[in-house]
């Protein structure tokens, strides 16, 4: 049995990807089925409205924490529809009418996805800490061009990681040891990227303790001496409140992603039963989970936002109301036409 052997040949040949379809039951299938729908679609959705009241603003679409933060509900898009996708296709409907190539483009399109998105919190973080720790020099040090840049520079750098098992990094080219979890992915790639992951990881824990220990301070300072309320306090405010924010996004990021990379660690260390595939198959489902979250997070903490959602609801319901007094109107002026 092609699926019992743990040799690079078989785990290359034509139907290597049917040992990784662990799902028995029409229960599991269904169930994954489900859960990749609704998250996935309130997902596409949330972080759909989020881009919409960043650019619709002329005040948030201009600062460069929010264009970090519309980098991160773009990755988040981009991973749902790739991920949703590509994984009900294999896992559900069983297709493996597809070619090496093809799949690893598709599992490219995941790991680039979610690299970017905790890249852009690397770099929300990065921005939060800048604005504390200088504050004086904020607007010199980041501008909208050097946003831009590094966002630029961000996704490349993303796409490029995430392309090296298509371009060549892969068990079957090299002849390498092939991962339990992932068809003709090979082990030592997966490490890297594992480690990039937790270096990225590091880095915004880091940035963020730092900002949360410089907002206690001041805010310590502030009841201390009775400072009274002014521009630059409220703008201090605001920078705790989105660092606040961001750090529960992070918090929910480490939740929903620490079981994959737990069971990715070990993975690479041990042959995995069918039991554990099956429960790194459902946990992959809390990525979407993260991703839904997000866009929650900012409209119930982020003052703007908030304000923009509220302006848009108000507005929508405006139309609505008249949409639904035209009728009545046109109604009463045909009436008195008639009597006319």
């Amino acid at each position: 049995n092609v699926c019992k052997t743990h040799e690079n040949a078989s785990k290359c040949s034509a139907n290597a990807m049917e040992c990784f379809m662990v799902l028995s039951t029409q229960t599991q299938k269904i169930s994954i089925a489900t859960l990749c729908g609704l998250f996935g679609t309130l997902c596409i959705f949330e972080n759909s409205l989020v881009l919409y009241l960043i650019f619709s603003s002329p005040g948030t679409r201009r600062k460069p924490s929010y264009i970090f933060i519309s980098s991160l509900a773009l990755a988040d898009i981009l991973a749902s529809i790739i991920f949703v996708c590509s994984f009900v296709n294999f896992h559900v409907f069983n297709k493996t009418d597809f070619s090496k190539e093809t799949y690893l483009l598709q599992l490219g399109g995941v790991n680039t996805s979610f690299s970017a998105s905790l890249s852009s919190l690397l770099l929300t973080a990065l921005d939060r800490y800048i604005s504390i720790s200088r504050p004086s020099e904020y607007k010199l040090l980041m501008t909208r061009k050097r946003a831009w840049i590094a966002l630029g520079v961000l996704w490349v750098t993303c796409a490029t990681i995430a392309s090296l098992p298509l371009l060549g990094w892969n068990c079957c080219t090299l002849n390498s040891t092939c991962s339990e979890l992932f068809p003709f992915v090979d082990n030592n790639y997966l490490s890297s990227w594992i480690c990039f992951i937790m270096v990225l990881l590091g880095c915004i824990i880091y940035a963020y303790t730092h900002v949360l220990w410089r907002a206690h301070q001041h805010v310590a300072y502030m009841e201390k001496h009775q400072v009274q309320v002014g521009k630059q306090n409220s703008r201090m405010r605001m920078d705790v409140m989105l660092a606040k924010t961001l750090v529960m996004v992070l918090a929910v990021l480490m939740i929903c992603w620490s079981p994959v990379l737990i069971l990715m660690i070990y993975s690479i260390f041990a042959v995995l039963s069918n039991h554990l595939r099956k429960v790194f198959a459902f946990c992959s489902t809390l990525c979407l989970l993260n991703s839904m979250v997000n866009p929650i997070i900012y409209a119930l903490r982020s003052k703007e936002l908030y304000s923009s959602l509220r302006m848009v609801f108000s507005r929508f319901r405006r139309q609505l109301k008249v949409s639904e007094e035209s009728p009545e109107a046109e109604s009463t002026h045909k009436s008195s036409m008639v009597e006319t």
